[in-house]
């Protein structure tokens, strides 16, 4: 870490909150983006699509038995006193909310009575349109970090780097950050920080010459 600790005092020995920051970010990175976490992330990302995927299933199939029970109520010549009007449903689902029933809940009964059925959405209608909405969904990441961490198909090593690179960046002089203008450390400092802040053993240590090829594969897919 001799090296490592050099280059970051002949860099930003002369900026102290910079210095704070990049080794607060390095932590950060360790305790929240390693690659377990990562994992995690990546874990979370195909449950949402899963939770997606069912939902379309699920809200396309109430939003038939709502058709159908809709229908039998016409028809049949039976009735089972249930929700048929989008705001009853509405007003239902917001009989414990406070701040609904003190600012919407007379105005929303107002529209109800200037306004009859047909001017309002089914409850099948409604069921369709979340069905319809979580089928076309698209899954992006919130924040720089995430999307750098998880953008490749397979996890690896690599997506530490790629995440504390996009740290770096959220932090630089060019994004207002307190990281100065072109801040840039080597191939060896950035391998011996990343092994230390990971605690790699000794068949897991990355070197120079991989932070190379890294870096080098970035700038490719970056063109």
């Amino acid at each position: 870490m001799r090296d490592a600790y050099e280059e970051l005092h002949d860099k930003l020995h002369a900026r102290q909150q910079a210095l704070k920051i990049f080794l607060g970010l390095v932590l950060n990175m360790a305790a929240f983006w390693n690659p377990e976490k990562i994992i995690e992330a990546r874990t979370a990302r195909d449950e949402l699509a899963n939770a997606n995927q069912q939902i379309a299933r699920k809200a396309d199939e109430l939003a038939t038995l709502l058709e159908q029970r809709s229908n039998l109520h016409e028809t049949s010549g039976f009735s089972s006193d249930t929700h048929y009007h989008v705001c009853g449903v509405i007003e239902a689902a917001s009989q414990n909310n406070y701040l609904f029933q003190s600012y919407v809940q007379e105005k929303l009964r107002d529209l109800r009575r200037q306004f009859d059925l047909k001017y309002w959405p089914s409850l099948s209608e409604c069921l369709q349109e979340l069905a319809s909405d979580a089928e076309k969904s698209v899954m992006e990441a919130t924040d720089p970090l995430t999307a750098a961490a998880t953008a490749a198909s397979r996890p690896s090593r690599a997506d530490f780097f790629k995440a504390l690179f996009a740290a770096i960046d959220e932090n630089s002089a060019e994004n207002y950050g307190q990281l100065p203008k072109g801040f840039k450390l080597t191939d060896r400092t950035l391998a011996s920080l990343a092994n230390c802040a990971l605690d790699l053993g000794p068949d897991d240590l990355v070197d120079d010459a991989y932070m190379k090829r890294l870096r080098q594969r970035e700038r490719n897919g970056a063109r």
